[in-house]
């Protein structure tokens, strides 16, 4: 075997190396520098890293020295790691925003399927549920992300097992964590520790904006957004940054939680947005003796999308009554998602379903994967 064709050989075997944050081959990215293999065997690989101190460095080092032993004819690796010139990483970030200027991702031409998942008040499990929601329909095969946009009360990166986590930043765009196959952002993710967040409205409008322009997502079937609870500036932001998007309204069942919730659909149709569905959360406690306690009432979800379906064309179904489950709150405060650890239990299932509903549905990258026509 000559060395040019194991040089052709390492090549190849280079493209099943995926840089983890913007998943990618590091082919594609331009990643691979000068490749040589002497008489003997001894292959030598020049890889060029982002930025210094890339957090991917050792994971990428790993998989290529496991790639290039892969191809015939290597006898021995050595790895040289260097670091992108300037010029290098703008043609990067070009070749990934495509060659657009600096713009929202997803306008009303994007085939990524948009869910923003909205409730009344705090404390219902909006958040658990968007994160479970998201790996569910992750380990379906789906390019999944989440923009934590609860900005003072942020939870995502801890339901998801990343707290602390930053991401890395290459000249002004910003590559989201991957947790259990899902991209995140979350404000949580620029302060320090357990730091409050005290921001006026402007503040919170060039937050999500940024979100939406700097962070790569890439080309992703299904965007969640965790909204805030209530009706107040980061509600208002994403109706009009995002009027096409689709509402999931989060509720207990006690009939006073139901009114506040209806008011958060309520907003999301006065920017153009389509609410549709209702998830009830905490919808009783089963006993061993199989009767169920129901610590919060009954009603609520199947109140709030009576209500919701009186302004649309289509009635607003409930989606889901998930029972309580201590699996579930066990696994968000350990960032082990129910839907992975525990899939049996009567929670985890039911999100899972309401994940199958949302995967089957017939718009986006998502629609065209599954067969289903683009509308």
């Amino acid at each position: 075997m000559t060395d040019g064709s194991v040089e052709d050989g390492i090549r190849a075997a280079l493209v099943r190396v995926i840089d983890p944050e913007i998943r990618k081959p590091i082919t594609e990215l331009d990643m691979v520098g000068e490749v040589s293999v002497d008489a003997a065997g001894s292959a030598t690989v020049g890889i060029k890293l982002t930025i210094v101190g890339c957090p991917a460095a050792d994971t990428i080092e790993r998989d290529v020295r496991a790639a290039v032993a892969s191809a015939p004819g290597v006898t021995s690796t050595t790895v040289d790691i260097s670091i992108m010139t300037r010029e290098e990483r703008a043609a990067l970030t070009e070749k990934l925003r495509g060659g657009r200027a600096k713009t929202i991702q997803f306008g009303p031409d994007s085939l990524t399927r948009i869910y923003t998942v909205s409730s009344g008040k705090g404390g219902v499990g909006k958040s658990t549920l968007t994160a479970n929601l998201a790996v569910a329909l992750a380990a379906k095969g789906l390019a999944v992300g989440v923009i934590d946009a609860d900005v003072f009360g942020f939870s995502i990166p801890g339901i998801l097992g990343i707290a602390g986590m930053k991401p890395t930043q290459i000249d002004g765009m910003i590559l989201p964590p991957v947790a259990h196959g899902v991209k995140v952002i979350s404000i949580g993710m620029f302060v320090d520790g357990n730091a409050a967040v005290s921001w006026r409205g402007p503040m919170l409008h060039r937050t999500i904006q940024q979100f939406l322009t700097d962070v790569y997502f890439g080309d992703i079937d299904i965007l969640l957004v965790d909204l805030p609870p209530g009706t107040g500036d980061v509600a208002i932001t994403i109706g009009q940054l995002l009027p096409h998007a689709e509402v999931l309204v989060v509720t207990t069942p006690q009939p006073a939680a139901a009114d506040v919730a209806e008011r958060s659909g309520t907003v999301a149709r006065q920017t153009g947005q389509k609410v549709i569905g209702v998830i009830e959360n905490m919808a009783g406690l089963a006993q061993a003796d199989g009767t169920v306690i129901e610590l919060f009432g009954t009603g609520g979800g199947e109140l709030v999308a009576a209500r919701l379906s009186e302004g649309q064309d289509a009635p607003v179904p409930v989606l889901a009554s998930i029972p309580l489950s201590v699996a579930l709150r066990a696994g968000g405060d350990s960032g082990q998602p129910i839907v992975l650890s525990t899939p049996d239990d009567a929670a985890a299932a039911s999100i899972i379903r309401v994940a199958d509903d949302l995967a089957r549905r017939g718009r986006g990258l998502a629609g065209r994967k599954l067969g289903f026509s683009v509308r």
